[in-house]
């Protein structure tokens, strides 16, 4: 018996019966659900698309208060929900299964946690416009999501010594202690082998768009209604970035940028990219300075898991690290920091300096071997360990650890981007929309 239960499946029944009904009576006609996208073996329905648009603009409501119109906006969330439902059905083809203790636990602790019963859990979530059962769907839809892209993207990235080697001797090797940049993005696509119309009309789209930004133009709004990356329904914003991380010509163009202002277009492989520099930190290391040794679980809230959620998840691993599983296996399973994941967590040595302050924090309130409570820091809820702590130069193994994990994350960016549209563009998607 196959055990995977779709909401499309849920939902046919439920129209049959209202069709039934509508045989029989006439005093309420009220919409059926629908199917908006046929993606390889399974289906969207309007209802999901529906919940997942009011989520978004409440979101984006918060973060600018101007909203795109919901017709440029549906087609970029529909896209959205396909990527992630391929994602869902590649995770579920590989085996990757969340079992029902492990959710109904995480739920059961939310509950606790707020001094609720379980029917009163339940109640909650309805004042929320969500039921228990979907509140369970959505903690095992970005688990799974997470896994797979850990599975088929993070395992295969691969960093010589040669290459971390090069990468110091680099001119950009020897900036890597330098500014960090909080960037936002918007992407024009372009598929592989794109007709000399097609990138004609992605470089015309990218430059309207570019002429509106420096008219005064809202960037997290056109991102929102205009942009193929990822990121779009959050504003375009990337987070945090070094320039060697960036791919070129980003990676030496982006000094150059002030804060807020935005990049000409750059034809990339995956389109036309604009960057705006949102803020910078960093840039002066001493010679001599303290290192921590440090390893932590990192787990970030998006639309489908919410803060409080995230950070209940992070409560039960803290009480399984307690209770004695080993750190290094639950980094490389939930963890989503790529740079340190596939290392069980290990940020190696580290200058607290070039850490956010809630991290810095937490880290210098740590005994050697003590595990910390979870917290929170801009990039989501953390659990981390002292493992040591000393005097460095920044030289040597601690600079050739800090190549490493900048080198693990610009491919872990770059490939993510190629995957997602690899499998965008091998999959049959039928949009009815």
């Amino acid at each position: 018996m196959n055990v995977k239960t779709k909401l499309s499946d849920c939902l046919r029944p439920l129209a049959l019966g209202a069709l039934l009904l509508c045989a029989t009576a006439h005093a309420e006609v009220k919409p059926l659900d629908r199917v908006v996208a046929i993606v390889d073996n399974d289906v969207i329905m309007q209802s999901q698309l529906d919940r997942r648009l009011a989520e978004v603009q409440q979101n984006l409501a918060k973060r600018s208060g101007e909203l795109p119109p919901r017709e440029a906006l549906a087609p970029q969330v529909l896209e959205r929900l396909i990527v992630e439902n391929l994602q869902l059905q590649i995770g579920e083809r590989s085996g990757i299964r969340i079992a029902d203790e492990e959710l109904n636990q995480a739920l059961a602790t939310i509950a606790q946690r707020n001094n609720l019963t379980l029917d009163q859990f339940r109640a909650a979530l309805a004042r929320d416009g969500l039921s228990y059962d979907e509140a369970r769907e959505q903690v095992r839809r970005e688990l799974i999501i997470s896994r797979a892209r850990q599975r088929r993207v993070a395992e295969r990235i691969q960093v010589s010594e040669q290459e971390v080697q090069n990468f110091l001797a680099s001119d950009l090797g020897k900036l890597q202690l330098s500014e960090e940049f909080r960037l936002a993005n918007i992407l024009i696509p372009l598929s592989e082998g794109a007709s000399p119309q097609a990138i004609q009309e992605a470089e015309r789209q990218a430059r309207e768009i570019h002429a509106q930004l420096q008219r005064g133009a809202d960037f997290a709004r056109l991102a929102a209604a205009r942009s193929a990356s990822e990121n779009a329904l959050e504003g375009g914003e990337i987070g945090w970035r070094k320039a060697a991380q960036l791919p070129p010509p980003f990676d030496t163009m982006i000094g150059a940028l002030g804060v807020g202002e935005v990049s000409e277009p750059v034809r990339t492989p995956a389109g036309f990219i604009m960057l705006k520099l949102l803020d910078k930190r960093g840039g002066e290391q001493g010679v001599l300075r303290e290192e921590v040794h440090v390893r932590h679980i990192l787990l970030k809230p998006s639309e489908i898991r919410s803060d409080e959620q995230t950070r209940q998840l992070a409560e039960r691993l803290y009480q399984r690290l307690r209770a004695g599983e080993d750190f290094a296996a639950l980094a490389k399973s939930f963890s989503e920091d790529p740079g340190s994941a596939l290392n069980g967590g290990d940020l190696n040595w580290i200058d607290p300096n070039a850490l956010v302050p809630e991290f810095r924090a937490v880290m210098a309130d740590s005994r050697i071997g003590e595990l910390s409570q979870p917290f929170r820091s801009p990039f989501g809820w953390h659990v981390l360990e002292v493992l040591d702590r000393r005097t460095s130069d920044a030289s040597g193994e601690a600079r050739e650890q800090q190549a490493l994990n900048l080198l693990r994350n610009r491919k872990y960016d770059e490939e993510l981007q190629n995957w997602l549209r690899q499998i965008r563009d091998e999959a049959y998607v039928e949009i009815r929309l």
